[in-house]
């Protein structure tokens, strides 16, 4: 039985009845109340009932329940102090329905809610999907980063939470649903709770001098907030929110914009990369890592200011051993590869967004950001090749030492402006963006062919100098405008004008020592404009439960590159062509079905016209194709969605279905006795590569023993082509899988989360048939934690990862990674934690991947961080409330 408040349904009081059917219900004030009376197989009872100085007790004597009828009331509540209020779109949950213990986090709180998960890095999926925002107060905390607010707020601090699909901002201004939605929680404060500070300071040292640091200090007053955060240590804790990639990234020479324009990459088509400061499990890392956050709200909240300074080094070192086979029509070559890297990278990035409401119909957003980079990168390879005779083909050392600066800036400013006219909106954005890199290095390179004719040998020993920059200003203005009650139109066009320089040079050592004869052959400086116009126009259909929108967007590209070594000048144009449509029907609240198409053109890159010849890898040569045609790709996704408050069970399914006609490919001719490859881009006209994905998932409580259980089932694939030595290959590599997850919580006790399943991997190449990879696998997980006598608490999490063994590799691997630790908690408030935790207690966290592409199977082994044990000390601090005065 639950007492909610009339004005908003939020809970008041609730209780159980007793064995005899009777409850009472004391201590509440005066005001208009709703009494919901539920018991299972029957209809909820509500009535609606008034309390003042005339009726001070409400007798509803015996209460008659019906047979389970459709609920249709908008706020459901559930016992076993569980409340949720849904209002439209958002579930909204209630903390002081929870437990909360001393010094827990947000994390500890929405673990606890209904239909939401988070596992052990702290990634959270709520109803099935991923949640990629977490807000506090509406608002973004240091540049958007999930884990930055779920595991440093206090839970002791929130008022609410909020769970919804946030809409873009081009929907979120105009009102009309696109159908672009992100996952996201919304911290919301209790209002005594937005004056003082709190924070966390933690220390570590382990076994094999692994250590650990960090520390964090918030201040909270009024509308304002101020963040502090340092990160030290060995143990692959390496920063917050370090995930940023760099705007003009990538493995390729060019990348492409979403306009269709094309910049040149600070990485270059070789091994001198920047390092771009990501650690993915594999080396060993060092990292010092910092930031600053401030953000405020003054003039009546019409105007604010969110601020982030970061700035931190990253060290990466580790070992890997790879082995690789090449599938050929004549037979296989088998790789064996040995590499060591040793990179680092220092970075200082600040942004700041600041937006004014200038009156109610016209809004200004202006963000800035710009990054200061060095990185240094030393790569060591000892490469090996053998026919399928084990006969030699050749050996490689090779060694590349480079250095990189790099500065990025970007500015941004958006113009809105709502008509009396409902629905009729104009929004300007503009763009500035500039990159600059300034990189040297040196390439050592010692190669041996042992050819019929004898043995050759090559020798390379250069310096290489690369200086890049990249400008792109653009703009965009969009319209909407209501055709009817149920039919509005999005139109939109752009000007973009972007230009770059690539100056690229390589010299040879003299005489003298010194490296001053500069290499024509590994040389070159071009220079690139382009100006492109982009309309387009969005049709939005909105009636009842259904959303409809369709359209297209058109590119048109002015391409001119200037080759000023050798006086030559490279113009095209073309046009890019992008249609989408998307159909969405919302049966209620909390079920939906959405089924998209996107379609565009791919235009061939300079990369694959005409490629900057490199020499930093002799037995991979690229080679340009300029008869190069546009391919255009078509993908559908589908998904359904369907979720139960009150029995907290929920259905997810999902597919994705891509193909790709008159696909650019790859030409690859291997030189069978040396080992040698060259590359050259062509296209295909009567075959289309393609890629699906598939997933679906239900879960449900099962009640009496209180146990959450889902089951899934997924599959993914790829079918994709390329030439090896004149024959058509055929490449497919599907993965299909399922499995099982449990999880319960029970307050002040224990709490666990588990989950498991086979996989079944088909890699196959069609040249060759001189075997597959395919094979079983199963994977696993399992986290809990329990609370002890004594303010003990013990905690443990485990993956398990098991790869049978394929035709090609003929050995199984598996590897059971288990830590554990245990911690005690002194204090009345239980702010200081001493504790004790071991990393891969088996010591069995081995690197390993294994892949498929283009007819080369690989099987990868590298450096991880294994078995260690750490001591630890956690302090929690917190002086909040007691500044902010509320009415009763």
């Amino acid at each position: 039985m639950a007492i909610l408040n009339a004005k908003d349904s939020t809970l008041v009081k609730f209780t159980r009845s007793a064995e005899n059917g009777t409850f009472e219900v004391n201590g509440i004030t005066n005001g208009k109340f709703i009494l919901l009376v539920s018991y299972p197989k029957y209809a909820d009872f509500v009535d609606h009932f008034t309390l003042d100085s005339t009726t001070q007790v409400k007798d509803y004597g015996k209460i008659n329940l019906t047979g389970m009828a459709k609920l249709l009331a908008d706020v459901i509540i559930k016992g076993n102090r569980t409340a949720i209020k849904i209002k439209g779109d958002t579930t909204e949950f209630d903390p002081k329905a929870y437990n909360i213990e001393p010094n827990s986090k947000v994390e500890d709180l929405i673990k606890q809610f209904p239909g939401i998960q988070v596992d052990k890095d702290g990634k959270i999926t709520a109803q099935g999907k991923t949640v990629q925002k977490v807000l506090v107060d509406g608002e973004e905390f240091f540049g958007d980063d999930p884990t930055l607010v779920t595991k440093n707020l206090r839970a002791d601090m929130v008022e609410s939470v909020q769970l919804y699909d946030k809409a873009s901002d081009q929907a979120s201004f105009t009102g009309i649903d696109d159908g672009e939605k992100t996952k996201t929680l919304n911290v919301k404060l209790k209002e005594d709770k937005k004056n003082g500070y709190f924070g966390k300071a933690q220390a570590g040292y382990g076994t094999d001098d692994y250590y650990t640091g960090q520390f964090m200090f918030n201040k909270f007053w009024g509308k304002k907030k101020f963040s502090a955060y340092g990160i030290l240590g060995n143990n692959g804790t390496v920063g917050l929110g370090w995930d940023d990639r760099d705007k003009y990234g990538g493995s390729g020479g060019m990348t492409m914009s979403d306009d269709g324009g094309m910049y040149f990459s600070i990485s270059g088509s070789d091994d001198f990369d920047s390092y771009d400061g990501q650690y993915n499990g594999q080396g060993i890392p060092v990292a010092r890592t910092g930031g600053l956050h401030f953000d405020s709200k003054w003039n009546k909240d019409k105007e604010s200011l969110n601020t982030n300074y970061k700035i931190g080094s990253i060290r990466v070192t580790g070992d890997r051993n790879t082995i690789s086979q090449n599938n050929l029509s004549s037979g296989i070559i088998n790789n064996v590869s040995d590499q060591f890297n040793d990179n680092d990278m220092f970075r200082q990035k600040l942004d700041a967004t600041y937006e004014i409401k200038i009156d109610t119909t016209l809004t200004l957003k202006v963000s800035i950001d710009g990054t200061l980079k060095e990185s240094n990168t030393l790569n060591n390879f000892n490469t090996s090749s053998r026919d399928g005779n084990d006969d030699l083909l050749n050996t490689t050392k090779r060694s590349l030492n480079n250095k990189v600066n790099e500065q990025m800036f970007n500015m941004n400013a958006l113009f809105t402006k709502k008509f009396n006219k409902k629905g009729r909106t104009l929004s300007l954005n503009l763009n500035q963006a500039i990159t600059k890199s300034n990189s040297d290095g040196y390439l050592n390179s010692d190669n041996t062919f042992y050819e019929t004719t004898g043995v050759r040998d090559s020798l390379i020993n250069q310096y290489k100098v690369n200086d890049i920059t990249n400008s792109a200003f653009k703009t965009n203005l969009a319209y909407t405008e209501p055709l009817s009650k149920t039919l509005t139109v999005i139109v939109n066009y752009g000007l973009s004008l972007m230009n770059g320089r690539s100056d690229r040079k390589s010299f040879n050592q003299s005489a003298s020592g010194n490296y001053d004869i500069l290499d024509t052959q590994f040389s070159n400086d071009y220079e690139l404009d382009q100006i492109i116009n982009q309309a387009g126009a969005i049709f939005n259909y909105k009636k009842g439960k259904t959303v409809i929108n369709f359209g297209s967007k058109f590119s048109g590209v002015n391409f001119k590159q200037a080759d000023l070594y050798n006086n030559r000048t490279y113009n095209r144009n073309f046009i890019n062509y992008m249609p989408q449509a998307s159909y969405q029907y919302r049966f209620s609240q909390q079920k939906s079905f959405r089924l998209s198409y996107n379609g565009n053109t791919n235009q061939p890159s300079l990369e694959q016209i005409q490629p900057v010849r490199v020499n930093t890898d002799p037995l991979n040569i690229s080679l340009g194709n300029p008869d190069l045609r546009p391919s255009f790709r078509s993908n559908f996704n589908a998904n359904y969605n369907s979720y139960k408050v009150l029995t907290n069970q929920s259905i997810w399914m999902s597919g994705s279905y891509t193909f790709t006609a008159n696909p650019i490919v790859s030409d690859v001719k291997t030189d069978a006795t040396t080992g040698r490859s060259t590359y050259q881009s062509v296209n295909i006209t009567d075959k289309m590569t393609t890629n699906f994905y598939a997933y679906a998932q239900t879960s449900r409580k099962i009640k009496g023993i209180d146990i959450n259980v889902g089951v899934n089932a997924n599959a993914n694939g790829s079918s994709s082509y390329n030439y090896i030595n004149g024959d058509l290959n055929n490449t497919k590599n599907y993965t299909y899988g399922g499995g099982i997850n449990i999880s319960k919580y029970v307050e002040k006790k224990y709490n666990f989360y588990s989950r498991f399943g086979p996989t079944y991997n088909v890699a196959r190449a069609s040249v060759g048939r001189f075997g597959n990879s395919d094979g079983w696998g199963w994977d696993g997980y399992a986290s809990g934690s329990a609370q002890l006598p004594a303010k003990f608490e013990l905690s443990t999490d485990a993956q398990y990862q098991f790869n049978g063994k394929t035709q090609t590799f003929n050995e199984n691997f598996e590897r059971l990674i288990w830590n554990a630790s245990l911690s005690k908690k002194f204090f009345k408030s239980e702010n200081l934690r001493l504790s004790m935790s071991v990393n891969d207690i088996l010591n069995q966290n081995v690197g390993f991947s294994r892949t498929a592409y283009n007819g080369n199977i690989t099987q990868s082994s590298y450096t991880t961080i294994m078995r260690y044990f750490m001591f630890s000390v956690i302090w929690d601090f917190n002086k909040m409330g007691g500044g902010i005065k509320t009415q009763k």
